[in-house]
């Protein structure tokens, strides 16, 4: 039992934690995210395993683990709160090419890492060509271009 305390409670943990140190997906993780995963669950095996380094144990708290990370799926299924706190809300980061620097500074976000999506997805090249930048619950930017002369888009 002790077991699945620990790692229920370390699963709560890391999840506040890497929430609020802030979103990247998967596609955007460096190098120095990739080390830092790795250090992380070399720090926390101790404390998940505690003395007990049996099969069965190791068994109870992944069990436990997968188990938490089922139970939050289905709490964020049936709660739209629950689900903005887990997994955040979209960000809009850019309206009209102009920079909300204080949305910007909050997500810890740069323009070159907008101005990046824009070229990447886009072929964009300046803010002026974007009507919105928005930085998704998943970590990931959109990008809205703006309206070329001509355009039927409104």
């Amino acid at each position: 039992m002790e077991s699945v305390l620990r790692a229920a409670a370390l699963y709560l943990v890391l999840l506040v934690l890497v929430r609020l140190t802030g979103r990247r997906s998967m596609r955007e993780t460096s190098a120095f995210d990739l080390v830092l995963l790795l250090v992380i669950g070399e720090a926390t095996q101790q404390a998940l395993l505690g003395e007990d380094f049996s099969l069965v144990n190791a068994v109870l708290v992944v069990v436990t683990l997968l188990l938490m990370d089922v139970g939050l799926s289905l709490l964020k299924q049936r709660s739209e709160a629950a689900e903005r706190v887990i997994d955040g809300v979209p960000t809009l980061l850019v309206a009209d090419g102009k920079p909300i620097e204080e949305r910007l500074r909050r997500a810890r976000v740069d323009v070159t890492d907008v101005l990046q999506a824009a070229r990447i997805r886009h072929g964009l090249v300046g803010l002026e060509q974007i009507r919105w930048a928005v930085l998704e619950a998943d970590g990931t930017i959109s990008i809205i271009p703006a309206a070329r002369p001509g355009d039927s888009r409104p």
